[in-house]
């Protein structure tokens, strides 16, 4: 059997979980053959963690305090406005021309104006949409496919796009303009991930701890709040 770190570092590995992942996410929202893949991207992610480095290592999914907390808040507020500004002003008027508008999730309408529903929704949206996806995808494909590519700055970033559409097809009951919609978002939402850590040559995977990300159902925007932290920093040479 391998010892814990040579599988912590092994490419293969890291090929047949994205592939895994990747089947999953596709086998669910597509096909409709699997269960909801969040709860068992997430069950995997915590499986491998330990299989990989041997211990509870929470860190590798972003469980790890920030270094500047105003920093991944000024993060997380810039991301959310470029998300609306694309698909607000790019995405919906260009996929108007070839598909009808995305489909809103399911009881979207009974939100508005219902304070009541909302709070609570909030458990749902937080713990299972803000929380569930952004450790599937983001603490564990995204981070799964960078180390297939061999977790350099393009692996990182070919990781980013990969990523990306997985959680387009993720959203695929929207039709195919909300699958574009939410990739776009995917891309802002991934790209937040590698953020240049002032002074050092790193990248950062990370969850911003308050990261404030608006979903547009029908053209409303809901401010969705994730309250998980960045992953340890990658040190590249």
């Amino acid at each position: 059997m391998q010892p814990a770190n040579s599988l912590a570092s092994s490419r293969a590995l890291s090929v047949f979980e994205v592939l895994l992942g990747a089947g999953i996410v596709v086998g669910h929202n597509v096909f409709r053959v699997v269960p909801n893949e969040v709860p068992i991207l997430c069950a995997l992610a915590i499986l491998t963690m330990r299989v990989r480095s041997g211990r509870w290592d929470w860190g590798s999914l972003g469980f790890k305090r920030p270094g500047s907390w105003r920093r991944i808040v000024v993060l997380a507020l810039a991301a959310a406005t470029l998300r609306v500004a694309l698909g607000d002003f790019v995405v919906d008027p260009l996929t108007a021309h070839f598909w009808p508008p995305a489909v809103a999730p399911a009881g979207t309408d009974e939100l508005a104006g219902n304070i009541r529903l909302t709070l609570l929704y909030l458990p749902l949206i937080w713990g299972f949409a803000a929380f569930g996806e952004e450790v599937s995808y983001r603490g564990y494909l995204l981070n799964r496919t960078a180390q297939a590519g061999g977790g350099s700055m393009g692996a990182y970033w070919l990781a980013v796009l990969v990523t990306a559409v997985l959680f387009g097809y993720g959203h695929y009951y929207k039709g195919p303009a909300g699958v574009v919609d939410s990739a776009v978002a995917g891309l802002v939402r991934f790209r937040t991930a590698l953020v240049p850590l002032a002074g050092l040559k790193s990248v950062v995977p990370a969850r911003p701890p308050a990261t404030i990300f608006p979903s547009r159902p029908q053209g409303r925007n809901v401010a969705l709040i994730s309250s998980t932290a960045p992953a340890p920093h990658r040190q590249i040479l």
